[in-house]
C-alpha cells in the first residue's frame, strides 16, 4: 500500500466484499450478463451488415451503438469477473487504470452523441419522410458517426488528465470493481472541489446536451404521430422510435444518477450500484430493447437462422 507519497504506480481494486459463496454467485450472474450482451450485440452487427433489408441509417447507427456497447462493457466487466474469482484485492497498474477510465468515459460520451443523432434520424424519417433519403444519405451518416467517435475521444482527454494529475498520498485502495473516477478523487490529498465542479459541468454538457435535440425531436415526432388519422398508422410510426426512446430513458437515467452530481466522491456503495446499472444492466437490456419489438429486424434474424440451419444440415 502507498502512504504519505505524492504519486501511485498501481492501485488495488477492492471489488465486491462478501463471502466466497456470494462472490461466486455474483460471478455467475455477471458472466451471464456479459456473454448475453456481447453475443446479442454481435448478432445485431452481423445481421445489419449482411441483410439488405436493414441497409438504412437507423440500422447503421444501431450497429455502431452495438459496437460501443460491446466495448463499454468490455472495459471493466472482464477485470471485475477476474477479481470475483480471486481472493483479496486485485492490483492494476497506473497505466491500465488510466486506459480503463479513458476508454470507459470516451465510449460513453460517443454513445450519448450517437443517441442524439438517432433521435434526429427518427425525426427526419417521421416528420419529413419525402426528404429522408436526401437528408440522411450515406455521406451524412458516415460523417455523423465519425464526428461522434472523434468527439467522444477528444472530449474526455482533459477529465482523465486532470484526474491523474492529482497527488495520491493516501492508501492506493480503490473501493470499487474498476478505476472509478469518484473513488480515485477520494484518494487524493489535493483540494478536488474545483476539479469536481468542472467534471460536473462537463457531465451536464454531455448528458443534457444530448437530451436537448432528443427532446425536441420527440416533441415533433409525437405531434406528427398524433395527427395520423388511422390507429394502425400511428402504431406503425411509433414502433419505429419506441425502442430508441426506451434506450434514451434507461441510458440517460442511469448516467444522470451516476455523474450529474456536484460531489463526485460519493459513498462507495452508491457508486458501485450506479456503475453496475451503467456498465452491466443497461448494455444487457439494449439488444432486447432494439430487436424484440422491431418486426423488420426479427424477420431478418429468423431468415438468418433458417439459412444457418440449412448450412448446418447440408
Amino acid at each position: 500500500m502507498l502512504g504519505n507519497q505524492s504519486s501511485a504506480t498501481e492501485f488495488c481494486l477492492l471489488g465486491f466484499p462478501g463471502s466466497p459463496k456470494l462472490r461466486h454467485i455474483l460471478f455467475a450472474t455477471f458472466f451471464f450478463f456479459y456473454i448475453v450482451t456481447v453475443m446479442g450485440n454481435i448478432v445485431i452487427i452481423v445481421i445489419v451488415c449482411f441483410d439488405k433489408r436493414l441497409q438504412s441509417p437507423m440500422y447503421f447507427f444501431l450497429s455502431h451503438l452495438s459496437v460501443l456497447e460491446i466495448m463499454t462493457i468490455s472495459t471493466a466487466v472482464p477485470l471485475m469477473l477476474w477479481g470475483l474469482l480471486l481472493p483479496g484485492m486485485q492490483r492494476i497498474s497506473l497505466t491500465a487504470c488510466v486506459a480503463q477510465l479513458y476508454l470507459y468515459l470516451s465510449f460513453g460520451t460517443t454513445e450519448f452523441v450517437l443517441m442524439a443523432a438517432m433521435a434526429v434520424d427518427r425525426y427526419v424519417a417521421i416528420c419529413n419522410p419525402l426528404r429522408y433519403s436526401i437528408i440522411m444519405n450515406s455521406c451524412t451518416c458516415i460523417w455523423v458517426v465519425s464526428v461522434s467517435w472523434v468527439f467522444g475521444f477528444l472530449f474526455q482527454i482533459w477529465p482523465v488528465y486532470a484526474t491523474f494529475q492529482l497527488s495520491y498520498c493516501k492508501l492506493n485502495v480503490v473501493d470499487h470493481f474498476f478505476c472509478d473516477r469518484g473513488q480515485l478523487l477520494k484518494l487524493s490529498c489535493d483540494d478536488t472541489l474545483f476539479t469536481e465542479f468542472i467534471l460536473f459541468l462537463m457531465a451536464v454538457f454531455i448528458i443534457i446536451g444530448s437530451l436537448i435535440p432528443t427532446s425536441i425531436s420527440y416533441t415533433y415526432i409525437i405531434s406528427t404521430i398524433l395527427k395520423i388519422p388511422s390507429a394502425s398508422g400511428r402504431r406503425k410510426a411509433f414502433s419505429t422510435c419506441a425502442s430508441h426512446f426506451t434506450y434514451v430513458v434507461i441510458g440517460c437515467g442511469s448516467c444522470m444518477f451516476l455523474y450529474v452530481k456536484p460531489k463526485q466522491t460519493q459513498a462507495a456503495e452508491y457508486n458501485r450500484v450506479a456503475s453496475l446499472l451503467v456498465l452491466v444492466v443497461t448494455p444487457f437490456l439494449n439488444p432486447f430493447i432494439f430487436t424484440l419489438r422491431n418486426e423488420k429486424f426479427m424477420e431478418a434474424f429468423q431468415d438468418g437462422m433458417k439459412r444457418c440451419h440449412r448450412l448446418i444440415k447440408d
